[in-house]
């Protein structure tokens, strides 16, 4: 049977390695972005272990020539990419409110995802079954912080701004996509016990991985130009 290809963006720890590791336990090879080789092929190695088929891909979304490198070299051993999750992310809101932040946290957030992901669609339109997974956040609800206290009370101007236009965007390329092969969905994936998520976060990383996971296998009847988190359709 032809091999199902992952590439997964920011892969080498927390949500995006173990998104890796739950594709990779499905028989899903799994390529794993990164923004050094180095790294890259230590969480390749990690998974390897594991038994999982993973490969390093040196990839910092913000650098088109490691975009046009991971394209070519999918195109050059595959010929198509089935499944892209674009896990990388950045949350610099800490470093002030101010524009260079805005722009730097869009540029990760939100170019580089697009970037990626125009440099790759032809092969994903080569798969047969094409997936998109956009790895959003619920402060990028606008309906939500506009009526949740909780979250209205998160002071990230930033990190918010560039998930809500990720989620944007994601509802655009499902429109684009429309009556093809390709689904395309942001997801949600908790308070996660990760670098950004912190050590108080209510939720392992494994179970943080898991929303991604599932909208990158989705069945041929399953949605697209959706937001979710497990099985709840969030409001945009």
């Amino acid at each position: 049977m032809e091999k199902t290809i992952a590439l997964i963006t920011g892969a080498n720890k927390g949500i995006g390695l173990e998104i890796g590791r739950q594709l990779g336990r499905q028989g899903i090879t799994v390529l794993l972005g990164a923004r050094s080789l180095a790294k890259a092929e230590a969480a390749a190695s990690q998974l390897q272990a594991e038994h999982i088929q993973a490969y390093p891909i040196e990839l910092d979304v913000t650098d088109s020539g490691h975009i046009r490198s991971a394209a070519a070299k999918i195109e050059a051993d595959y010929g198509k990419l089935d499944i892209l999750v674009n896990n990388a992310g950045t949350y610099l809101d800490h470093e002030g409110n101010n524009t260079d932040v805005m722009r730097r946290t869009f540029e990760v957030n939100l170019f580089g995802a697009h970037a990626l992901t125009a440099a790759v669609l032809h092969l994903l339109s080569a798969s047969p079954a094409g997936r998109i997974v956009n790895q959003s956040s619920i402060l990028g609800s606008v309906a939500t912080i506009l009526e949740d206290e909780m979250y209205a009370s998160a002071a990230v101007p930033a990190y918010t701004a560039s998930k809500a236009a990720l989620n944007a965007w994601t509802a655009q390329l499902s429109i684009q996509l429309k009556g093809t092969n390709v689904k395309v969905n942001a997801c949600h994936p908790g308070w996660v016990k990760t670098d950004m998520g912190g050590d108080n976060a209510v939720m392992e990383i494994d179970e943080g991985a898991a929303t991604a996971v599932s909208l990158a296998t989705l069945p041929d009847d399953g949605p697209t130009g959706g937001f979710f988190h497990k099985s709840a359709n969030l409001p945009w």
